[in-house]
């Protein structure tokens, strides 16, 4: 099975649909998949609904399919470096759930891992909690929250094999192997791919039968926040 493709847009072809549900990997501005989220744009596909830590910046990420009204619902964890995705929320364009990061990725994990559901608790007794089933274990109150099982699935990675086995840098690994495993079809993009047997087995991150297409490209790598101080 071939699973390299030559560009961003044809790693997505027959995979996109109005209306689907897309996991993207990344935190802030670390570890997005940008080329794939631009081929989302380009293809116009809306009414989406996707898992991801946040939305990206105004210009950058996912912000950009919030420019061009793509988007119709977020489950994240944050919006604060994203004025139109705050301005979007608060105006009722855009609805948004709110999940706590842990949970959010405890979510994702579990749906990848074939787990239904799971009992946690963080967010009991605040809105997170609201309209959800509550259990009692060990005479402390837990709210039940549900795997999240993705159309898509589209991150980012350093490495791969052509096998599509991946290895994340650093912090850039942060959400992207829940994100990758918990979506039927996996599109996964990369800085290099290098032939079976290149990787040392111990240092694969996730395993490429998560992977089902792949792409290598070049990448902005754009700094979210800089701190600077003045010169001793």
């Amino acid at each position: 099975m071939n699973k390299v493709f030559d560009d961003a847009g044809g790693a997505l072809n027959g995979l996109l649909f109005d209306g689907m549900f897309i996991a993207a990997g990344g935190f802030g501005l670390c570890g997005i998949p940008e080329l794939l989220i631009s081929a989302v744009r380009e293809a116009g596909t809306k009414d989406l609904t996707i898992a991801s830590n946040n939305c990206g910046v105004d210009d950058f990420g996912l912000g950009v399919l919030l420019k061009t009204k793509q988007i119709r619902k977020m489950i994240s964890s944050y919006v604060g470096e994203n004025a139109e995705f705050m301005r979007q929320y608060l105006s009722g364009e855009l609805e948004l759930e709110f999940n706590p990061q842990g949970t959010l990725a405890e979510r994702m994990r579990a749906g990848g891992a074939g787990i239904a559901g799971f009992y946690t608790k963080t967010g009991v007794g605040t809105v997170v909690a609201e309209g959800k089933e509550t259990k009692t274990f060990n005479g402390e109150t837990y709210i039940l929250e549900t795997g999240i099982i993705a159309d898509l699935s589209i991150v980012k990675a350093w490495k791969a094999d052509t096998s599509g086995n991946l290895v994340f840098r650093k912090t850039a690994r942060n959400f992207n192997p829940p994100a990758a495993t918990c979506g039927k079809i996996c599109v996964a993009e990369v800085e290099e791919i290098v032939p079976v047997g290149s990787l040392d087995p111990d240092q694969i991150h996730l395993p490429g039968i998560y992977v089902h297409r792949l792409i290598q490209g070049v990448h902005e790598k754009r700094i979210e926040q800089r701190t600077t101080c003045a010169a001793a």
